[in-house]
């Protein structure tokens, strides 16, 4: 039965996980930081912006506040391939997307959603459907309309595995090619493979391939750059870098700078370097290691989000010398997690505990006990399995950021216990190879260390990278058990019954340790002293948000 206590504001929410949500508010049971967040995935972001609990949003200085107009110099990755929104991949690809389209709803620094192009959204009882109300007078820049069509064709586009779409490892087994119709000229349905609490997060900014394209888009972005994005494309030249314009038609808040100069390099030296020399106003991520120039610079400034992201080492569970869990444990147990978020990221970061619930996230069961360094119990877990004296085993890796020096440190701590690792670091095109079995070298490797960008919810990556049948499951980790909670996990929206099943699957990865996540680090942006308004969103530079101060 309803609460009697509900605040008026929220006499809009229908259905069953929505009042669920507002009962359990009313009632104490969750905190206000847990209900915003909640309340965003579940469609109540209008009711809560409008009522008492105002959303975190992007961009809160007024507009008197802001220094109008001048241009903004971004150094960005060289991107690897052709500019379409559907298979694209990598840094450079994705922050000049995101400058030019849009998603239907966004993540929020705090981790909520707040409306895009969508204003509102809501589950059927067991959210299995859900309905995208979507926001009017809505233009691409080619001067197509956005409506339930283009958002119809964008989604169905990305869950056709014909399409070849980079997003296929967050919507596979979530919705399909024909999941979604037009109800009406704004509205769309969403009818899902299985029901799934947490679903706007699969097709928000999350997942930087679901940006809305016009109904008639057939792969040729790169000749109409059509979106309906704060900025419009004015030139770009491949490999060499990009000019945007203001978009003044767009239909929200214009963007606060006149232009936006993108520069593309191919390695991250030469980007460091370019901002030292005041050739760039902002660099798009740095890694630790090697930017100690630009952290203890005076002249700049260092924008800190706190993240998901982190460095995951696998270990094959199916054959090889890792196959016995009491090897993994073994492993698992030489690493000095607080020594190496001190030394190796400099404390920018926060321990982990070998699952992928991140202490960001309110899900997480903080009551699973940690892992800590312990070499006693790994020599006694190594006798055990039948190997006192220790193997040699090869470690793949790519050479991106912190992960060849954070390799180095685990070939030191495995030495203790016996365990003699080799190295192989590649390049990363060359580490991800074709991203199938057979062709890959990340999920071919007996051992693999993979960095991972960060995610609002964890079960993109719970799904992908550890289900029996997941499309980045290099471990080969195959847990009956783990895929009955995963799958009770993901269908739920109530947020006590995600804890509840969230320490089990803690418990059972710690078990039996398919990866090691003894950290998760902060997503780190340099750039000028004089700038301001960028929203602390990992993986995504909001440049319209920006100004001179």
């Amino acid at each position: 039965m309803a609460s009697r206590n509900r605040p008026p504001f929220f006499t809009r929410a229908s259905s069953t996980p929505q009042l669920h949500l507002i009962d359990q508010f009313v009632r104490g049971e969750i905190g206000r930081r847990d209900f915003l967040r909640y309340g965003g995935v579940l469609g109540l972001a209008g009711a809560l912006s409008a009522g008492a609990f105002p959303l975190p949003g992007f961009g809160s200085a007024t507009r008197a506040q802001q220094k109008e107009g001048g241009t903004i110099r971004v150094a960005l990755n060289t991107p690897p391939g052709t500019i379409d929104p559907v298979t694209l991949t990598g840094n450079g690809s994705r922050q000049l997307l995101v400058q030019l389209c849009e998603f239907l709803c966004y993540t929020q620094p705090d981790l909520s959603l707040a409306p895009g192009l969508a204003e509102s959204w809501s589950p059927n009882d067991d959210a299995s459907v859900w309905t995208f109300k979507l926001r009017q007078g809505v233009k691409f820049t080619n001067g197509a309309p956005f409506n339930a069509k283009a958002a119809a064709t964008s989604l169905n586009r990305l869950a056709d595995p014909a399409n070849g779409s980079n997003a296929l490892s967050a919507l596979q087994g979530v919705m399909s090619k024909d999941s979604t119709r037009a109800v009406d000229d704004y509205t769309i349905e969403i009818t899902l493979d299985a029901p799934n609490g947490n679903f706007p997060y699969v097709i928000s900014s999350d997942n930087y391939n679901c940006v809305m394209l016009p109904a008639d888009y057939a792969g040729d972005f790169e000749k109409t750059w059509a979106g309906t994005g704060a900025f419009r494309l004015e030139s770009y030249t491949p490999k060499v870098g990009a000019t945007l314009v203001r978009n003044e038609d767009h239909w929200g808040k214009k963007a606060i700078v006149d232009r936006v100069e993108i520069s593309f390099f191919p390695e991250l030296q030469a980007q460091i370097l370019a901002l030292l020399a005041g050739q760039v106003d902002i660099i798009d991520q740095v890694p630790v290691t090697g930017s100690q120039a630009l952290l203890n610079n005076p002249e700049l400034q260092i924008m800190r989000q706190r993240s998901t992201a982190h460095h995951q080492l696998h270990m094959k569970c199916d054959s090889g010398p890792l196959q016995d869990k009491r090897v993994r444990q073994a492993l698992a147990l030489t690493l000095d997690r607080k020594r190496l978020v001190e030394g190796l990221i400099k404390g920018y970061g926060e321990i982990g505990n070998d699952s992928l619930f991140a202490p960001v996230y309110p899900s997480t069961d903080e009551t699973v006990q940690q892992r800590d360094q312990d070499i006693e119990r790994a020599k006694k877990l190594m006798g055990e399995a039948g190997v006192p004296n220790g193997f040699d085993v090869t470690l793949t890796t790519l050479r991106y950021i912190e992960l060849p020096d954070y390799a180095v440190l685990l070939q030191n701590f495995a030495k203790r216990i016996g365990i003699n690792i080799k190295l192989d670091v590649m390049q990363e095109s060359a580490y991800y190879g074709d991203v199938k079995p057979g062709t890959s070298p990340w999920l071919d490797s007996t051992m693999g260390l993979t960095g991972f960008g960060p995610r609002a919810v964890p079960n993109n990556l719970l799904q992908a990278t550890l289900q029996s049948d997941g499309v980045w499951n290099a471990a080969q980790f195959k847990n009956a058990e783990y895929d009955a909670l995963l799958t009770k996990y993901v269908r739920t929206a109530d947020l006590k019954e995600q804890k509840a099943v969230a320490g089990k699957i803690q418990n059972i990865i710690l078990d039996e340790t398919p990866v090691i996540i003894a950290y998760f680090y902060d997503f780190l942006v340099p750039m000028r002293k004089d700038l301001a308004g960028l929203p602390e969103t990992p993986n995504h530079l909001h440049l319209q948000h920006i100004y001179f101060t």
